[in-house]
């Protein structure tokens, strides 16, 4: 078999690039990630996990300063900073790369941080990562405090310098008050409505509802565990993904805030780490598709039949279509809901 075939970091080539722009809203790169060919497989923009959940400043630093260095050794990449630069990266044949934390572990309680990230190239971020920090509460664990005071001044400063507040990971009461006090759309970069299939890491209809009232994107994200539904042994395809968009659209009355975050990769996924002292038992959010399916972190089985790779991203478009879509949407789905939102907070 292929490398392709066998590891989902590896993405075929499109022959003939296609009309939309696709802006991926959560990914990772890894260190075989293959940057020259990063525009090559139908992204336009890849919201790349910049630093690891629970890094420290150090850490995020010397992690987020590395897409600066990709960004200077690739012609064909850019650190997008404005939504105009993912435009001209679809103009001009390139990729561009958003740079995300998907954390605010390394905030601590210093405030000025979030403006010095956002000067590295900083343009979205979660405030907690699964777990209860200084800002909020995570999506896995047991509080539900919802949002800090001090996690109050973090989203006043994400308003005033420009990064985009994305509520996927945290608890529902954090994202329903980080939304409500936010002057700004905030997004769920990927997560899928509880609606279609019950699980920790979805999202509920408050939620959908609260995020779009105010003008934000729901990421919708085509990872098994979060499409594959309660009682099914098959290997989830990209019709029972749409099956989540519907949901969106009929909920919020339109695809005017639907948005695709792959959770996909470019390079070779590492294992879990797992700490040998023991570690807590937060809800399972793999369900049974380890036992059907497969547990391989590497596995393009970790996505949909149908949208695997980054290339099936136009028959994702086309099922759109058939189901009734209209080009306008498709578009906005795949991209321009995003450019909206990026050039009304960047």
């Amino acid at each position: 078999m292929s490398a392709v075939a066998e590891n989902k970091g590896f993405h075929p080539f499109i022959a003939e690039d296609h009309p939309y722009i696709f802006i991926d809203s959560c990914m990772q790169a890894w260190p075989d990630a293959d940057y020259a060919n990063a525009h090559r497989h139908g992204v336009t923009a890849y919201a790349v996990t910049a630093w690891r959940p629970h890094a420290t400043i150090a850490q995020a630093i010397e992690e987020g300063m590395f897409w600066r260095l990709i960004e200077r050794q690739h012609d064909n990449i850019i650190v997008a900073e404005t939504a105009d630069d993912i435009r001209a990266a679809k103009a001009e044949g390139k990729a561009a790369l958003i740079i995300t934390a998907q954390g605010g572990d390394w905030i601590e309680n210093k405030l000025h941080r979030v403006e010095a990230l956002q000067r590295l190239g900083l343009r979205m971020m979660l405030p907690a990562y699964n777990t209860t920090n200084m800002i909020c509460d995570g999506a896995l664990d047991r509080t539900a405090g919802g949002l800090t005071r001090f996690g109050e001044l973090v989203v006043d400063e994400c308003n005033r310098v420009g990064v985009l507040l994305d509520c996927t990971h945290i608890g529902k009461q954090s994202s329903l008050e980080i939304i409500e006090r936010s002057a700004k759309p905030c997004v769920f970069s990927h997560s899928n409505p509880n609606g279609v299939v019950p699980n920790p890491r979805n999202i509920d209809d408050d939620q959908i509802k609260a995020c779009v009232a105010k003008g934000g994107v729901i990421g919708l994200a085509p990872w098994g565990p979060l499409v594959m539904k309660p009682s099914t042994t098959h290997w989830p395809t990209v019709d029972d993904f749409i099956e989540h968009v519907d949901y969106v659209a009929q909920l919020t009355g339109s695809a005017d805030h639907i948005g695709i975050g792959t959770d996909m990769s470019l390079g070779t996924y590492p294992d879990h780490d797992h700490d040998p002292w023991g570690e807590p038992e937060y809800p399972d959010v793999h369900g049974d598709y380890s036992k059907y399916i497969t547990g391989n972190v590497r596995s393009p089985k970790r996505a949909l039949n149908g949208f695997s790779n980054y290339t099936e991203v136009t028959h994702f478009a086309d099922r759109l279509l058939r189901r009734g879509y209209a080009d306008e949407d498709v578009r906005k789905i795949l991209g321009e809901n995003y450019l909206r939102v990026f050039a009304e907070v960047w």
